[in-house]
């Protein structure tokens, strides 16, 4: 009994996580943070669009809403912005 108790709940959970966009993104969230990130480019700007500086590679990003800090790992090294227009792109 507990085999197929097992079969059918991997089963079920099967068909939740690969029918909707939001689980589909999830899962990309996951999927980054055991990874340590993705291919990424970042861009960042000043507030009037000039082009500050751009980073390319496997980056794990973490945003906070509060106080305009944008936080982000490049290869090992952290990399923490502050006040910035921040543009991120999955490669």
């Amino acid at each position: 009994m507990k085999k197929w108790t097992k079969v059918a709940l991997i089963a079920v959970l099967s068909i939740l996580f690969t029918g909707c966009a939001s689980c589909s993104r999830a899962a990309k969230d996951w999927s980054s943070e055991m990874s340590g990130g993705l291919k990424r480019s970042v861009e960042v700007y000043t507030y009037d669009g000039k082009l500050l500086k751009t980073y390319k590679g496997n980056i794990d990003f973490d945003a906070n809403t509060d106080g305009g800090k944008v936080k982000f790992d490049l290869d090992g090294k952290r990399v923490i912005l502050y006040n910035a227009v921040v543009i991120t792109e999955e490669e």
